[in-house]
């Protein structure tokens, strides 16, 4: 495995667990976390990437000791934060020649082709004598991808970050990921958009509320759904009891009722069909209906 986390927990100074007992495997390849805001994944992504201590636990990174080989770890590593941002003087070409000087590349020949290659391939050599702060934000977002790849790394943590982005954009930035991870390339993508995992990673877990509520594919998530995610047909009485019951997901006007989409265990005393899921009546289900009675 590429990385190993073993007991992995981190407390706030109030006392507040952000993490707790965290065990995970992640191999290479795309490996997306998914969770809600709030779950735990950025204060993950911050102890991975050794900007935060951890509180307790093991992570084991492509062979080396997060807590006793932090350097080794850092040169590894490519970050691509949510709240990345550049500096104002810097155009475009100008920015991400100073990143890769700040990884270690010295040498000015090669840096340079480096950055012009990179620039390419992101899709950005056009605009390369821009200033940074004045691209869109799909462009930025893809400044920020290539200042993390610039420099090879084996390990790449993104952080939302398709957050804000228009559709074409967002498909644009899973396809940069994508080509990256053929490299053999480890990246961590975390988000909430349930979208961003099942186009992209072949192997993922959820977080909630500092747990770990699920490992495994997209496929083996679906497989875990099946028979919970009902469809049927009820009037306004009928709707306002089960949405007080239960998680509805989708609700089409019908006629003088409702024609809706509820993830339940269950739906006794409805005249309920059971419905093929998809990845967000999984999300739904890990979320809000698995472990209540």
């Amino acid at each position: 495995m590429s990385i190993t986390i073993k007991g992995l927990s981190h407390y706030y100074p109030n006392g507040k667990k952000a993490l707790n007992d965290i065990n995970l495997e992640i191999p290479s390849g795309m490996f997306g976390l998914l969770g809600p805001n709030g779950a735990g994944k950025s204060t993950l992504m911050r102890i991975l990437v050794t900007l935060m201590e951890p509180s307790e636990g093991e992570i084991d990174v492509c062979g080396y000791d997060i807590r006793t080989q932090r350097k080794e770890v850092r040169r590894i590593l490519g970050y691509l934060p949510q709240d990345f941002r550049f500096f104002a003087k810097y155009k475009v070409r100008e920015f991400l020649d100073y990143a890769a000087a700040l990884t270690g590349m010295t040498n000015s020949s090669q840096r340079s082709k480096a950055v012009d290659a990179m620039l390419e391939q992101v899709g950005l050599y056009e605009v390369r004598d821009r200033y940074a702060q004045n691209l869109s934000g799909g462009m930025k977002r893809r400044l920020g991808i290539a200042q993390a790849l610039i420099h090879n790394p084996k390990v790449l943590v993104v952080d939302e970050p398709t957050t804000g982005l228009d559709p074409e954009e967002r498909i644009r930035f899973r396809n940069l990921l994508s080509e990256a991870s053929s490299k053999d390339t480890t990246i961590i993508l975390s988000t909430h958009i349930v979208g961003d995992i099942s186009s992209s990673c072949a192997d993922m877990a959820m977080l909630n509320q500092g747990h770990v509520m699920f490992t495994g594919s997209p496929a083996d998530m679906l497989k875990e759904t099946e028979g919970k995610v009902w469809r049927l047909k009820v009037n306004n009485e009928q709707y306002a009891d089960i949405n007080q019951k239960y998680a509805v997901i989708s609700t089409i006007p019908d006629g003088l009722g409702w024609d809706i989409q509820v993830v339940a265990k269950s739906l006794p005393g409805y005249d309920a069909v059971s419905y093929p899921p998809n990845l967000e009546h999984a999300y739904v289900y890990f979320m809000e209906v698995k472990d209540k009675d």
